[in-house]
């Protein structure tokens, strides 16, 4: 495959699951916003938002003081922020149509679709009529958009290359969800805790899986090291792992390496050990590493940044 079409693929994955991704933390604060809290809890909640995506410069720069609405606009509408919705589903259809040649009919349809909609309802005021339905509405088009993927493309070259992109976003933002929430939280605030359960579609998991009350280092384990939970971040490397060797034979390439190694690591911690040794150091080097393998799949595989 060529370089410049697997690179198209790959971002057209991460960019859809960065929209996605990016209405699952304006829900939770959102949801979080109506539940009683002081005013200064409140604003650390969306303060804490700009951090996971490292848009607090911007932000400030562009709209000064922190308020829930401006926030809102500036993660959804603004086209300045190239981590806001409308910049990245507008990215993944301009890499869908450079590749239109190598998706499906379907796969081409639902990207354009989506973002001919999304123009629709930002038009119609439905992010201030009902934020909650808007960001659903997110979510399912990104949902379908990795199921019409999955049940319409050979499975080659062109469909391991999407799914590098879903996973190495996937990692990458779950892991920023943990290290901004989990100091921030009351170990007792159980509404708060289901609600980032729910933003990673985790409540109903941790209820199967541990069957007793939200605990925070349950939270983590189940986020960072459950293999059977599918937006952990030990599940996510997995199908990396899995991924880059469909797309290359040689594995001493740097990119196979790094991920394998990170991959054993995560396999074999405890998240005892990790709480331990402090979270946000351990999260912090796992966003390193994450963009490092990243730049190595762009140099090995891509069109080199």
């Amino acid at each position: 495959m060529l370089s410049r079409t697997a690179d198209h693929l790959f971002w057209l994955s991460r960019y859809t699951e960065r929209a996605e991704n990016t209405v699952r933390f304006l829900d939770v604060n959102y949801q979080t916003s109506l539940l009683p809290q002081s005013a200064e809890v409140a604003q650390l909640g969306w303060h804490g938002l700009l951090s996971i995506s490292e848009l607090v410069p911007a932000y400030t720069a562009r709209h000064g003081h922190v308020t829930p609405q401006k926030v809102m606009e500036f993660m959804v509408k603004d086209e300045s922020n190239p981590s806001s919705i409308i910049s990245c589903l507008r990215a993944a259809r301009e890499n869908a149509r450079a590749v239109r040649g190598s998706l499906t009919t379907e796969v081409w349809e639902t990207q354009n679709q989506t973002w001919l909609e999304l123009n629709r309802l930002l038009k119609n005021g439905a992010l201030e009529r009902d934020p909650s339905q808007f960001f659903e509405w997110v979510k399912f088009r990104s949902h379908l958009s990795r199921g019409v993927t999955v049940g319409t493309m050979l499975m080659d070259e062109a469909l391991y290359f999407m799914r590098l992109g879903t996973f190495l976003e996937r990692a990458d933002n779950t892991a920023r969800l943990i290290d901004v929430k989990f100091n921030a939280v009351g170990e007792s605030d159980f509404y708060h805790w289901s609600a980032i359960l729910r933003s990673v579609s985790g409540f109903e998991i941790y209820r199967k899986v541990y069957r007793d009350v939200i605990q925070p280092n349950r939270v983590a384990e189940l986020l960072i090291l459950r293999p059977d939970m599918p937006r952990s971040l030990l599940s996510c490397m997995k199908e990396v792992m899995s991924n880059l060797a469909m797309v290359s034979d040689d594995r001493t390439i740097s990119s196979y390496r790094n991920a394998g190694k990170l991959c054993a690591e995560l396999e074999y911690a405890s998240v005892d050990e990790i709480l331990a040794n402090s979270l946000h150091a351990y999260l912090t080097s796992f966003l390193d590493r994450v963009n490092a393998i990243g730049l190595s799949i762009s140099k090995e595989f891509l069109v080199p940044s």
